[in-house]
């Protein structure tokens, strides 16, 4: 650990024009979208946590990112992508930087996420196998439709809602992330304690028709959608569910709904070309803050459970870290050799 903040603090220092240092080995890069306020001090987002508590000490500007990067002593190094969009930009310019060497790492994105009641509680976590893109969509008012259509979204190089068509301007409509690496991460905290309390037991009440969204938070394993756009309500879960078994070729279950995933895994798919990232080596990790549709009594509009965000940070956080320390901790392993579940 002392050689590896020598070299930090080397390759942070100023350096002549000239210089070639080594860049550093990064073993976890932790991906969060957003934060409230400060990195530290004050309500927690998407980072905080991992900041103060891993801790992530160290802060690194990345060109072209807005918000500082942040490094441990022990070669993880976090990132606040921003959301939505900015996600590939600011991924793209970490992967970049040449200070640092990530052609071993290990990704893992933890972020708050929308649940299907269907598929899991506000609080809970879920480790994805799936991720898959719900942008690159036609789309045509649901009131002006062909008949028989369920709803006006379909794919590029699609005639229908029914045809899988493809993903124009990316690396693809779906990827399945490693299944050793994902079980691996799941049998390890699937038996975390996650917040609970009687805010996020009133918002489950609201759904007495179906009984996986009243169970208390757990961990489980899903798929996850990711568009740009903020959708909702029960029509729009149902398509998510299409759209994810349509293009997984039904291997898929939809359980999360958010705003980066699909642009990580597309700049990853693009850097592993070059063979500066493991494609390999990913990790996403939602945890939810509300369910994707209002539960009953409420108006069909978007609104955000109270505590929910809360929990959901708290639990990002509580089930990630144990996967980086892991990682970590068998670095001598897990540097040449991917960790695998038990059988």
């Amino acid at each position: 650990m002392l050689r590896f903040a020598a070299i930090v603090a080397l390759l942070l220092a100023p350096l002549p024009a000239l210089a070639q240092p080594t860049p550093i080995p990064i073993k976890v890069v932790v991906i969060a979208a957003f934060e409230i306020g400060a990195d530290t001090g004050d309500k927690p987002g998407e980072f905080q946590h991992w900041v103060e508590r891993y801790p992530l000490a160290e802060t690194v500007k990345i060109p072209s990112v807005e918000r500082p990067a942040r490094l441990s002593k022990d070669g993880v190094l976090g990132i606040t992508t921003g959301m939505f969009g900015r996600a590939r930009g600011s991924m793209a310019a970490l992967l970049s930087d040449p200070r640092f060497d990530f052609s071993r790492s290990y990704f893992l994105m933890a972020g708050i996420a929308g649940v299907d009641p269907k598929a899991g509680s506000i609080g809970s976590a879920a480790w994805s196998d799936w991720v898959v893109d719900g942008d690159p969509v036609y789309e045509i008012d649901d009131r002006e439709i062909t008949p028989g259509w369920p709803w006006g979204l379909y794919a590029f190089n699609a005639n229908s809602p029914a045809e899988k068509g493809s993903g124009e301007g990316a690396s693809g409509m779906a990827w399945r992330l490693d299944p050793g690496l994902t079980q691996w991460a799941y049998q390890l905290t699937r038996d975390t304690p996650l917040p609970d309390g009687p805010k996020l037991a009133a918002e489950r009440a609201g759904f007495r028709a179906e009984p996986t969204a009243q169970k208390p938070p757990h961990v489980f394993v899903g798929a996850s959608l990711a568009t740009v756009r903020f959708w909702h309500g029960p029509r729009r879960t149902q398509w998510a569910r299409e759209w994810v078994r349509l293009q997984t070729d039904g291997a898929g279950v939809f359980a999360m709904s958010d705003g980066e995933d699909q642009a990580v895994l597309d700049t990853l798919a693009l850097f592993a070309q070059d063979g500066r990232v493991d494609p390999r080596r990913v990790l996403v990790l939602r945890t939810a803050s509300n369910y994707t549709w209002p539960g009953e009594g409420k108006p069909m509009r978007v609104e955000f459970a109270d505590g929910g965000s809360d929990a959901a940070f708290e639990a990002a956080y509580r089930v990630g870290a144990p996967v980086v320390k892991a990682l970590v901790a068998g670095w001598p392993t897990y540097e040449t050799t991917l960790p695998k579940a038990r059988p």
